[in-house]
């Protein structure tokens, strides 16, 4: 699993990949490596994005202040499919994974406790696709003729 941020999800992002290693996950931090309040999340979360879609089977857990940006940043990206989760009920976490195979999650760090988002984190390694037909079938509208 790759994680990226920008400097307002810089702090989640050491605790989730602690929780990603504690787990058993491989975790790769794709930066920022240091604190910056200046950066720019593009920076940071487009290679997040060009990785996952270049290693399927990957996943990408993208934080940032609100999830927004970063989710739009990542959808950018042919064969990246990130979906936000900014608090609520986690099951919008499961459904994503189930009938999206969504392979980038986006985090609001403003917005969540890190409990909060090592439960969506968790949800969102644990769960697996579907490989309904229905759900294939859009998957592949959205990755290759849209």
């Amino acid at each position: 699993v790759f994680l990226a941020s920008d400097h307002a999800g810089f702090a989640l992002k050491a605790e989730l990949l602690d929780m990603a290693r504690a787990l058993g996950h491989e975790a790769v931090d794709l930066g920022p490596a240091t604190f910056d309040p200046g950066d720019d999340y593009p920076d940071y979360i487009g290679p997040l994005a060009h990785r996952i879609a270049a290693e399927p089977g990957s996943f990408g857990i993208a934080i940032g202040g609100s999830g927004q940006g970063e989710a739009m940043s990542a959808n950018r990206i042919e064969g990246a499919r990130a979906a936000e989760y900014y608090g609520g009920d986690l099951e919008v976490v499961k459904v994503a994974r189930q009938h999206n195979d969504a392979n980038i999650l986006s985090l609001g760090a403003r917005f969540i406790s890190g409990d909060e988002a090592a439960a969506a984190v968790q949800l969102f390694l644990d769960t697996p696709f579907s490989g309904n037909e229905r759900h294939a079938r859009r998957i592949e509208k959205l990755d290759h003729e849209h």
